[in-house]
């Protein structure tokens, strides 16, 4: 005999299919998440501080020369 099969959950199942696909496409398309962005952008600035503070410049002062 054959299995009794319900469309409407079988239109169902293919459209989450479909959505999981696309997502998935999505994913890779536009690759990092919003956190991974962040700890990026955090890191960066992190470094770009540390080098500023260590950034060696003339003075303007008259007396320092």
């Amino acid at each position: 005999m054959a299995d009794i099969v319900n469309l409407r959950q079988a239109r169902k199942q293919k459209a989450r299919l479909e959505k999981d696909r696309a997502a998935e496409q999505n994913r890779a398309l536009h690759g990092r998440s919003k956190a991974e962005k962040q700890r990026d952008r955090l890191i960066a600035n992190r470094s770009e501080n540390f080098l500023a503070g260590h950034r060696r410049e003339p003075s303007n002062d008259p007396g320092s020369e």
